[in-house]
């Protein structure tokens, strides 16, 4: 099993986005995926239809330090109201649950606030033995403020990945905000926990002169984080298409698969080599190609 922890110290970036049409995509090739809704605004927890809404969400996985199969919702995209000619359906070997965020502004940061534990909370709950039972991968959304929340999200994940906006004040502040994120959480070292691997993309890229100037630029200065930050080869696309596929309330590759679909395989291949070449289905008809009898669990085990 991994952990993802989508973070930035920036709200608006598309966080929230990315996650979930990457759970789905990890889903629609037969993965098991848990989505954790870590922020307090919970776009996450509103962006597919839940099937199943779970007594319990973020408020009780953290402050009982266990998940338990009363804090996880079931996802079912056939709730959605479907824009296609034909709906396409998950992959049955796959599953996307959500544990989602019930927690009032403020509520949950004051329970963390003076606890000595406080950043390894999710870690904690992550290690129940339900998740490694059932899950293959979780995917955990965080708040764009700086907190007690979002350090417990750092620190609970295998590896960290940030979308950026392709313009430089956004790129500057990324900088500038992720260097003071990774300095603060790397003092769990004393601890004996490590700081995991950050990987960042340029997401929601415009084909014009200017956006790759400033992409270019954003990669130059990555240089000053180099040793704490990856910067990935894979370049997200601005695209209509994931506004849409949200108000849809379905997974991208499902509604654009000329454009979103290869990005967000490309994406998905670049984080997990393992599944390289190994595609989700896609509706009838559409050019994004389906793979053969690939087995994805096993690809990332």
């Amino acid at each position: 099993m991994i952990v993802y922890s989508t973070v930035s110290t920036k709200g608006g970036v598309g966080k929230s986005t990315l996650t979930a049409n990457l759970g789905a995509l990890l889903a629609d090739i037969g993965m098991r995926v848990l989505l954790v809704d870590a922020d307090v605004q919970p776009s996450l927890s509103r962006y597919y239809p839940i099937a199943k809404r779970a007594r319990h969400g973020l408020t009780q996985m953290i402050k009982q330090g266990a998940l338990t199969d009363d804090c996880i919702s079931t996802i079912d995209f056939a709730l959605a109201p479907m824009p296609l000619r034909r709906q396409p359906r998950l992959n049955p070997n796959g599953c996307l649950d959500i544990v989602i965020s019930d927690a009032p502004q403020g509520t949950l940061q004051d329970w963390l606030a003076p606890r000595m534990d406080s950043a390894l909370r999710i870690k904690l709950a992550l290690r129940s033995p339900l998740l490694h039972e059932h899950y293959d991968v979780v995917l955990i959304d965080t708040q764009g403020a700086v907190g007690h929340l979002q350090d417990a999200a750092v620190l609970a994940a295998d590896v960290l990945l940030s979308p950026i906006s392709p313009d430089i004040l956004s790129a500057r502040e990324f900088l500038s905000g992720t260097e003071e994120l990774l300095n603060r959480v790397e003092t769990a070292a004393a601890f004996g926990i490590s700081v995991p691997q950050m990987l960042a993309m340029i997401y929601r890229h415009e084909n014009t002169r200017d956006a790759r100037e400033i992409g270019k630029a954003i990669c130059e200065s990555y240089q000053q984080l180099k040793c704490k930050v990856l910067l990935l080869k894979t370049v997200i696309p601005h695209a209509v298409a994931y506004r849409n596929a949200a108000t849809a309330q379905v997974p991208v590759h499902w509604v654009d698969p000329v454009k979103a679909c290869p990005a967000m395989h490309a994406l998905l291949w670049e984080l997990i080599p393992s599944l390289d070449g190994i595609h989700a289905g896609v509706p009838p008809g559409a050019p994004c190609e389906v793979g053969g009898d690939h087995d994805a669990q096993n690809a990332i085990a």
